[in-house]
């Protein structure tokens, strides 16, 4: 097993060590915990601001608990994502960073113990799915049936806590929407690297009205809870894996790709209706859930407490994506408050090389593609289009949060980004961070760009349009010419 190259924390991978000195309490006055995990899907709630939608459920969570308006994934994809937040790690830390790894997975490092695992040793009862979705997809050998001990809470021991392990779908592409309660998609708020078209209105109140099932869905849990008599003396975590499923945002390093919603349901130590704009990354989970509990936070963690005042709050939060399916790309991302630094390892690459995944799920990946052949789309949505990318981007999220216009070539931000370098190298070397290697730059599907010709893209628009405006069938895409059917396909 390769040991953590480069982990300036190797001396406190010790089973034994930890963060606090915290005993474990009675268990009969042990906190139940429940954490969802919402897929896909970004800080578009009502409580975040997203008025045209309806998401009572999740809105009284945020208005009972405590909501975080600056929480980000460390990685855009779900697999490295939830590795990192079952782990409380960096993806490079322990080898998870490539997504949809195939068999054998590595292990974790021998004091490396998952978040279910740790409840698990603390004699609760661990349970994954409780009726929704069970999904785990982690890039680690996982034995799943020995540390989850059921499917449902309610197969606990008598006065036993639990640990509730849960994601909600509905928010995954391909986005259904919700007839019950419809979205007019001419009051969507498109950003402004995205073309405003019917099409991408359509599909992103489609996305809205996906969230506001999850949030019904949210509200059944909270329901059996309470039935229960369980809601008083349970803590609730809601998240999200990574951000929304656009062609800018899942996969990539914009805010889109890595912001996710974060709220916490605990009076005990999180102030009822408060709102937190410190910086939260995904690995600051755990020890958090576990000092929910009460639990010893163990020392391999790297993140922390995020609802204890003692705890220094985070200047930065960092971010790698690297293999995606079979198409191989890495970048790395520091954002502080003020500023988002990107270095992009492989800028020889476009941001849109072939990936199946996002040529058959993404409405508007067809559109940006027509409009960019044909030469219609204007500098700010056509910078994500071209044939390769500049091998830094810094932007000044004060004047621009929407990340359009890279400044890494202004001589009035050389100091920032002197800074955002090192604050970026210093976080690689701690972590572990292999960087590309040759044999990755020769794999993974062909970087040729573009993918499919005008006219092939034209077809697959049409399609898309008959689908989503005109509820015509699901639109069936094959891979394009030169790309050989194989790992990491998507189904039709």
């Amino acid at each position: 097993m390769k040991l953590l190259d480069g982990l300036a924390i190797m001396g406190l991978l010790v089973a034994s060590a930890t963060i606090h000195a915290a005993s474990t309490p009675a268990q009969g006055t042990r906190p139940n915990v429940v954490l969802i995990i919402l897929e896909d899907w970004g800080p578009y709630l009502g409580s975040y601001g997203e008025k045209i939608m309806h998401t009572p459920n999740l809105d009284r969570l945020a208005a009972e608990g405590r909501r975080y308006s600056m929480a980000f994934t460390s990685a855009p994809v779900c697999s490295p994502g939830r590795s990192s937040l079952m782990t409380g790690m960096s993806q490079y830390s322990v080898h998870s960073e490539q997504h949809r790894t195939p068999a054998p997975k590595p292990k974790l490092p021998p004091s490396v113990k998952s978040l279910p695992e740790l409840f698990r040793d603390a004699r609760y009862f661990t349970a994954l799915g409780c009726g929704y979705s069970a999904k785990i997809d982690l890039n680690f050998e996982f034995p799943e049936k020995e540390i989850y001990q059921g499917d449902d809470w309610s197969k606990r021991g008598a006065d036993q806590p639990f640990f509730a392990h849960l994601t909600l779908p509905d928010t995954h592409r391909t986005w259904k929407g919700d007839p019950s309660r419809p979205i007019d998609p001419a009051k969507v708020t498109l950003p402004p690297w995205y073309p405003d078209s019917p099409l991408t209105r359509k599909d992103w109140a489609m996305g809205l009205e996906s969230a506001q099932v999850s949030d019904r869905l949210f509200g059944e849990i909270v329901t059996r809870l309470k039935r229960e008599g369980l809601y008083d003396n349970t803590a609730i975590v809601v998240t999200a894996d990574h951000g929304i499923a656009l062609p800018r945002g899942k996969q990539f390093l914009y805010d889109e790709g890595l912001r996710i919603p974060l709220i916490i349901l605990w009076p005990a130590r999180a102030k009822r209706g408060t709102v937190s704009d410190e910086l939260v990354s995904n690995v600051d989970i755990i020890p958090t859930i576990l000092g929910i509990a009460g639990l010893p936070a163990p020392g391999f963690l790297q993140g922390r407490d995020v609802l204890d005042s003692a705890s220094p709050q985070r200047r930065f939060i960092f971010a790698g994506r690297d293999k995606m399916d079979s198409t191989h790309d890495a970048m790395r991302a520091v954002r502080s408050k003020d500023f988002k630094y990107i270095l992009n390892l492989m800028p020889d690459r476009p941001y849109c090389q072939f990936n199946d995944y996002k040529e058959r799920c993404y409405p508007g990946l067809a559109l940006l593609n027509v409009l960019h052949l044909q030469g219609k789309l204007p500098p700010e949505q056509d910078a994500f289009m071209q044939p390769g990318k500049p091998p830094e981007e810094l932007f000044d999220l004060r004047k621009d949060p929407r990340e359009i216009h890279n400044v890494a070539g202004d001589p009035s931000y050389a100091s920032v980004i002197r800074e955002m370098r090192a604050e970026l190298e210093k976080w690689r070397k701690s972590v572990g961070d292999p960087g590309v290697t040759e044999d990755f730059r020769k794999g993974g599907w062909s970087s040729k760009y573009p993918t499919r010709s005008l006219a092939e893209w034209q077809q697959i628009l049409s399609a898309w349009e008959n689908y989503v405006l005109r509820g015509g069938p699901m639109p069936r895409i094959t891979a394009p010419d030169g790309f050989a059917e194989g790992e990491g396909m998507v189904k039709p």
